[in-house]
C-alpha cells in the first residue's frame, strides 16, 4: 500500500477528509524551511505539498511568485530543495510528500533522472502545473519506472473528455481545481460542479480527488468535503504566514521570538483548517 493509500483509508476510517498545507522549500532559506514543513506536520498535516522555486511560476499569483522569489535568493535550487525532503523523509517515514514543479526542471535535468532524484529523496508524487493531460505522457511514464505518482490538474468546468483523460493519468491523488485563474486567497474557491467532476472522475476509477486554489478558511475546506472532495489543499493563505514573519527571520541570525512566532501561527493554521475536514 503506497502512503496516500494508507492515509486515505485511514481517514475514512476515522470520517475525516485531509489537509494538505503547500510551502515552498527555500522559503525564507532552506534551513528555516525545513522549520516550517515541520511545524506545518505538528500542526496536524495529513500529507504535504512542496514547491520548488522557479523564475516563470506561471500559475501562481502574486503570494507564492513571491515565495519563489524568497527562495531564489536565498540559494535554493533543485538539488537543494531534495535534500531538504531528504531530511523531512527520514525522520517521517509514513508521511505523504508532493512536489509542485515546473516542467522546465525535468525538462533540464531530463525525466529520467529527475524522477530518480525525486523517488530517491522520498517524494511520492509529482505535479506538473504548466503541463496538460494531453502532454502528459513522457512524464507518467518515467514517474511510473521511477516509482513516482504523476499528479495532474482537472480544471474547472473541464470537458468530459479531459476529465477522463485527467482520472486515467493521475495516480496518489487528482488535483482539482477549484476555480479559474492563477493561485491565491485573493479570490475565493468555488464549489460549482464540483458534485459532478468528482462524481465523473470516479467513475473512471480515478484516484482519489484534492479541491485546490483559493482554500484559505476552514468553511471552504468544509464545504469541499461536502461537496464530495476527499480533501483540500492551502497554499497562498500558508505561503503568506510565511511572509509575514519572514523580514525578522533573514540574514545570519533569525529572530527566535520571530521565529517561535512564526512555528506557533503555522500549526494554530494547519489544526484550524483539519479541524474543518471531520464529517
Amino acid at each position: 500500500m503506497s502512503r496516500y493509500s494508507e492515509m486515505f483509508t485511514g481517514l475514512e476510517q476515522r470520517g475525516e477528509g485531509a489537509f494538505v498545507p503547500f510551502v515552498m522549500v527555500g522559503d525564507p532559506s532552506a534551513e528555516l524551511s525545513e522549520v516550517v514543513i515541520e511545524a506545518l506536520i505538528a500542526g496536524g498535516a495529513d500529507a504535504l505539498e512542496l514547491g520548488v522555486p522557479f523564475s516563470d511560476p506561471v500559475a501562481d499569483g502574486p503570494t507564492i511568485q513571491r515565495s519563489h522569489i524568497r527562495a531564489l535568493s536565498s540559494g535554493a535550487d533543485f538539488h537543494a530543495c531534495m535534500q531538504v525532503v531528504a531530511r523531512i523523509r527520514q525522520r517521517h517515514p509514513r508521511l505523504p510528500i508532493g512536489m509542485l514543479i515546473y516542467g522546465n526542471v525535468p525538462f533540464a535535468l531530463g525525466l529520467e533522472r529527475f524522477y530518480a532524484e525525486c523517488a530517491a529523496a522520498g517524494i511520492d508524487s509529482v505535479l506538473l502545473p504548466d503541463v496538460p493531460v494531453r502532454e502528459s505522457a513522457p512524464f507518467s511514464a518515467a514517474a511510473r519506472a521511477a516509482g513516482v505518482d504523476a499528479v495532474y490538474i482537472a480544471p474547472p468546468s473541464a470537458s468530459p473528455h479531459t476529465l477522463d483523460a485527467v482520472a486515467k493519468a493521475s495516480r496518489g491523488y487528482v488535483y482539482a481545481v477549484s476555480r479559474v485563474g492563477v493561485t491565491g486567497t485573493e479570490h475565493a474557491s468555488s464549489t460549482v460542479g464540483l458534485a459532478e467532476s468528482v462524481a465523473r472522475l470516479r467513475a473512471d476509477a480515478a484516484a482519489p480527488v484534492m479541491l485546490g486554489f483559493g482554500i484559505s478558511r476552514p468553511e471552504q475546506v468544509a464545504e469541499a468535503i461536502a461537496a464530495g472532495a476527499d480533501g483540500a489543499i492551502s497554499g497562498s493563505a500558508t505561503v503568506q504566514i510565511v511572509e509575514a514573519h519572514a523580514p525578522a527571520l533573514m540574514g545570519d541570525r533569525p529572530d527566535r521570538a520571530a521565529l517561535e512566532a512564526l512555528e506557533r501561527a503555522l500549526r494554530d493554521f494547519v489544526a484550524t483548517m483539519k479541524a474543518a475536514t471531520r464529517r
